[in-house]
């Protein structure tokens, strides 16, 4: 499971079941949040995202699903409608001619918000401690120019579609921000962004590899005023790098997107921690989502369970009615 291919557990999962903070977030954008010391800095910082607007008007925390759409977006929306969620996030594969128009479609006819476009890869991209830091996002230099371009075809088809934001892994971003990698990694991240913000949408990180103050040092770094951070929860805690609600006080003025799973701690350090159904971990989500309605938070929360078959329905309609609850 720690070991699974991101893409092919999604591209399974879309076969069974088929924003937000701006960086500025708490003192721009009419969010109407006075920061507390340590988020002003981060804010003052930060640049104004692009997205901060679309959700005004819109339910505040309101429920999705990541899913991918492989060929057939209207059959994976089509299980997104009947869960009688709002949003997905949709992870796109391989961008054959028509996807864009198909998926397009299938939106409209189910009346789905599509919060962002998911990519990753092209090639091997493996989610562990040893073979990760050489395989996953935009750190490995081998992989780093075909990836480049892999996300400006996703970010051409989410203009096609109207979806708002890009988002990836970057992989593990050096700690050391004088390491060659580091640098090189940045000016890839700074090439993405400008391309994306050229489509008018913004470019988000997924948390997971990297220390939250490693994200911020490199947004920071990057410069462009469209970046924002998908923050998944439980990914902090798999890859040992963070506490959640630590990590908000640092990412918040970054977040446009959540991740709603689940996860331990590693207790082995050659293997990442367990994902597990929301609720059996070591997420707070209580704590969590009062933090979100304290900032302001107006974005999605995107339930993701990465398991295949039918006990992955079963845990997705559990987090559901989980999370609606404490939404209240």
């Amino acid at each position: 499971m720690n070991k699974r291919d991101r893409r092919s557990f999604l591209q399974a999962s879309a076969g069974i079941l088929a924003s937000s903070l701006s960086p500025a977030a708490f003192a721009r954008l009419h969010l109407g949040v006075t920061p507390d010391d340590g988020a002003a800095v981060a804010a003052d910082a930060a640049q104004t995202a692009q997205s901060g607007d679309r959700n005004e008007g819109r339910k505040p925390l309101r429920l999705g699903l990541i899913i991918g759409v492989g060929e057939n977006p209207d059959s994976s929306l089509a299980k997104v409608h009947d869960l009688g969620l709002p949003t997905c996030q949709a992870f796109v594969d391989d961008f054959k001619p028509g996807l864009a128009e198909r998926l397009r479609k299938a939106l409209d006819k189910y009346g789905i918000e599509a919060t962002s476009l998911v990519v990753g890869g092209p090639g091997k991209e493996v989610w562990d401690f040893y073979q990760g830091p050489l395989t996953i996002g935009l750190v490995p230099r081998e992989t780093r120019a075909v990836r480049i371009e892999h996300i400006k075809k996703a970010s051409d088809v989410a203009k096609q579609c109207g979806i708002p934001a890009v988002q990836t892994h970057c992989g593990f971003i050096p700690e050391n921000p004088n390491d060659e990698a580091y640098r090189e990694t940045v000016t890839a991240m700074r090439e993405v962004a400008a391309y994306c913000k050229r489509n008018g949408q913004n470019f988000r990180y997924e948390t997971g590899q990297e220390t939250p103050i490693t994200l911020v040092r490199a947004i920071q770094d990057v410069g462009m005023d469209n970046q924002g951070v998908n923050f998944d929860l439980a990914n902090l805690i798999l890859y040992g790098k963070a506490n959640p609600l630590d990590a908000i006080e640092l990412l918040g003025p970054y977040v446009q997107g959540l991740h709603a799973k689940d996860g331990l701690w590693p207790t082995n350090p050659k293997e990442l921690g367990e994902e597990v159904p929301i609720g059996k971990g070591r997420v707070d989500f209580q704590r969590i989502i009062t933090r979100l309605k304290e900032l302001k938070y107006r974005g999605a929360i995107t339930i993701e369970r990465e398991i295949s078959g039918a006990q992955q329905m079963e845990d997705v309609r559990a987090a559901k009615a989980y999370l609606e609850r404490l939404i209240g």
